[in-house]
């Protein structure tokens, strides 16, 4: 592993307050994505693709819920190991990290916190394992982040629940398994497992998209999906739903700018010892010097 992507800009030691299973943690997934993500991430971005060739060694590595138990395909991992864990992820690529934070912290978390234990027996050690992909339907496009005025809405008839709205720039959208979907029920939001193929349930990719290009976003469409009571998530009505998994998923996306950071800072650093104006390179340069000192600071 290169070990230039965790020691010189960490001015403060950070690194030396981490364990020995959180360094292990950290030390794996670098080396990942040296060798595994970054010779193929720029491609990626290029064709506006998805490297799903990877997804088997992520669920390999145990990074697909990995603060889960392990009774469920967890890793038992804490939670500063999951948040190293998307660090090192972003900084192979933020559409990398965003799979693996849907995956875990949106899909894999409200089964497991809201779901029941056989709903948890029956997705969660295949979605551990990369063979069931899962997406989040929450954002709506006339609603963005203001999850209140959601319009998609589910009714119960029998022992079913019927569902009809639609969900918008939801990541794995297109290629998921099953989706992880909140709707207005008259006993407040609640949150169902639509699988795919499901009659009437609908996904369709956005593509020609300015910014994360290596990463599935879609559409999704619900035209009187039925969908069995043993479906819904049973312990938690209202957004406290939602928003509890978003909270689980920020934790991870917080620490992935830290990745990209370094990712950015590594170019320049590149780039500048390469780059020669007037008999020398650009880092010889006290303008620049500052800026990058700024930058690792």
């Amino acid at each position: 592993m290169s070990l230039k992507t965790l020691n010189p800009y960490d001015l403060f030691d950070v690194r030396s307050l981490l364990s020995e299973e959180e360094r292990a943690v950290q030390d794996s997934v670098a080396r990942f994505t040296d060798e595994r993500v970054l010779p193929i991430i720029g491609d990626c971005f290029d064709q506006g693709r998805f490297p799903n060739e990877l997804i088997p060694e992520i669920a390999d590595m145990g990074l697909l819920g990995s603060s889960l138990p392990e009774q469920y395909g967890g890793a038992g991992l804490n939670s500063v190991s999951y948040g190293l864990i998307c660090q090192e992820l972003e900084r192979g690529d933020s559409g990398l990290r965003s799979f693996v934070s849907v995956q875990s912290s949106l899909c894999m978390y409200p089964i497991y916190a809201y779901g029941s234990e056989e709903q948890r027996m029956r997705w969660l050690p295949d979605m551990a394992r990369g063979k069931v992909i899962g997406c989040f339907g929450l954002t709506e496009a006339h609603g963005g982040s203001d999850p209140a005025s959601m319009k998609t809405r589910a009714v119960k008839d029998g022992g079913d629940w019927v569902i009809n709205g639609s969900k918008m720039w939801i990541t794995n959208g297109s290629v998921a398994d099953i989706a992880i979907v909140w709707a207005n029920t008259d006993e407040g939001v609640q949150g169902f497992v639509i699988e795919k193929g499901t009659p009437g349930f609908t996904a369709q990719e956005i593509k020609h998209k300015m910014s994360l290009r290596a990463s599935v976003t879609g559409a999704l469409f619900f035209d009187n999906v039925r969908v069995p009571d043993a479906n819904r998530l049973p312990n938690v009505k209202g957004l406290k739903g939602p928003l509890g998994c978003l909270t689980q998923a920020r934790y991870g996306i917080t620490w992935g700018p830290l990745g990209a950071a370094i990712a950015c800072l590594d170019e320049v650093l590149a780039y500048t010892k390469e780059r020669i104006l007037f008999g020398r390179p650009v880092a010889a340069t006290q303008s620049a010097q500052i800026k990058m000192a700024d930058m690792a600071r």
